[in-house]
């Protein structure tokens, strides 16, 4: 580059600067032939190299989903390891986080719109493995150091980064790849437990509560970081085109995204199917320890099966939607998820934990994937950070509430039955509020 066009570039912003940069990657690649050069090797290696990144990115980031087996130990006694809380107690830096993680997803979306996603995922990096270095600090009788670390500044984290990655990843790839992409990236942060899960039970076992928040926490801001570098825009001229159907005043705006019915129906689905799946994930160690009466203390290798699952199905849903629709596969998750859940009080022995973890691990996975897809679909690619952020806020009220109402169920009855019951009703009334979603424009009346 020469001094007159580094000159030039000190004037632009963060983002139209990463736009630069990915542009000069590309610019030796002949695009004859390719309307916008998306169809060049070199800029579908880049594409599928944030991608991949992307999902590393996510993997980390999902250490919040392996929070169950903490929580484990922090309800043991201080003779057996643990702070002494009870179940309420170890789930309030877990819905903490989540509250902070989904909020935080209003303003990092704009930002990676505004700045681009390399700065703001690099920040979460930071953000995160300060948090979790913090939490190391907590001592029974005051969980102050994991609501503030875990809970807010991992919470913030992770909303950073998370918000940064897809917004990404999708603008690099044409709407036809829309479900895969995503299904692709969200897939590491559910498939993050499988990994991490057993490395949390290795570390408290070996270095306790503490050692365990310290060691994780240098990590994942080591290699986080790395990660988050290679997460870049792609050259404006080289993005896909935008969405059919899409009107183009209408995609960047979020405010006509609030004046349409989608939006608040998708708002309700969200909303039921994350407290739905939550208040599982956030407790299934705890769960499988209380209904087989302690027969089964291997509760940490349920969480990373169920991370596998819901890994799967981040990835299979985004590819079936791609294909038979997201509202219709969208249904039929709901549903499934719904009959599993009446049969979970049931559940006593491995078999049955394994086959019912999973169905709920995958049927979570998947709206993880679907209801970002379908934000792009109804509303356009060019700022989908802050529209997919406010939609998000549905996830936190569900994860803020299921694992607090799953953890007073079980602290009054002594059971999870009546929470198995509750997240039932809420996928049935998921699913069928879907029969009413329609893309905007498509609706009637």
């Amino acid at each position: 580059m020469t001094g007159k066009q580094t000159k030039a570039r000190s004037g632009h912003s963060h983002a139209e600067r990463e736009d630069m940069a990915a542009r000069d990657t590309l610019r030796e690649v002949p695009t004859a032939g390719h309307k916008d050069g998306a169809a060049t090797p070199r800029h579908r290696a880049r594409g599928w190299t944030v991608v991949f990144c992307g999902l590393g990115l996510n993997l980390a980031l999902g250490v919040l989903y392996a929070w169950s087996v903490f929580a484990k130990q922090l309800t043991e006694t201080v003779e057996a390891g643990g702070l002494g809380l009870s179940k309420t107690e170890a789930s309030l830096p877990y819905m903490l986080a989540i509250g902070v993680f989904a909020l935080m997803m209003v303003p990092a979306g704009r930002m990676q719109d505004r700045f681009g996603p390399r700065l703001v995922a690099m920040s979460g990096s930071v953000l995160t493995g300060l948090g979790l270095v913090v939490s190391s600090f907590v001592q029974p009788g005051s969980i102050l150091p994991l609501l503030a670390g875990f809970g807010l500044m991992a919470g913030a984290g992770f909303g950073l980064g998370y918000a940064a990655v897809t917004p990404a990843a999708i603008k690099w790839f044409p709407p036809e790849k829309k479900g895969l992409v995503t299904g692709l990236v969200v897939s590491g942060f559910g498939l993050a437990p499988v990994y991490i899960a057993p490395l949390a039970r290795t570390l408290l076992d070996d270095y306790g509560v503490s050692g365990a928040f310290r060691i994780l926490g240098v990590a994942f801001a080591i290699i986080a970081g790395i990660l988050s570098s290679r997460i870049v825009n792609p050259p404006v001229a080289l993005a896909p085109a935008p969405v059919a159907g899409v009107p183009a005043a209408a995609a960047p705006d979020w405010r006509i995204m609030l004046r349409t019915r989608s939006f608040y129906l998708l708002y309700a689905e969200y909303t039921f199917a994350a407290l739905a799946g939550l208040m599982i994930i956030g407790h299934l160690a705890k769960i499988i320890a209380v209904q087989t009466g302690g027969a089964v203390q291997t509760g940490f290798l349920f969480v990373a099966s169920m991370a596998v699952f819901n890994a799967l199905g981040r990835l299979m849903a985004g590819m079936l939607s791609d294909r038979f629709g997201r509202i219709r596969t969208l249904m039929a998750v709901c549903l499934s998820q719904a009959v599993v859940m009446l049969a979970f009080p049931a559940l006593d022995g491995m078999a049955g934990f394994f086959a019912g973890s999973a169905v709920v691990g995958f049927s979570y996975g998947a709206c993880l994937a679907l209801f970002p897809a379908t934000v792009a679909d109804y509303w356009g690619a060019k700022n989908f950070g802050l529209n997919y952020g406010l939609l998000f806020t549905a996830w936190g009220l569900g994860g803020v509430f299921g694992p607090l109402l799953a953890g007073r169920i079980a602290d009054a009855t002594g059971s999870y039955t009546l929470a198995y019951y509750i997240a039932a009703g809420l996928m049935l009334a998921a699913a069928a509020l879907t029969t009413f979603t329609r893309k905007p424009g498509a609706q009637k009346g």
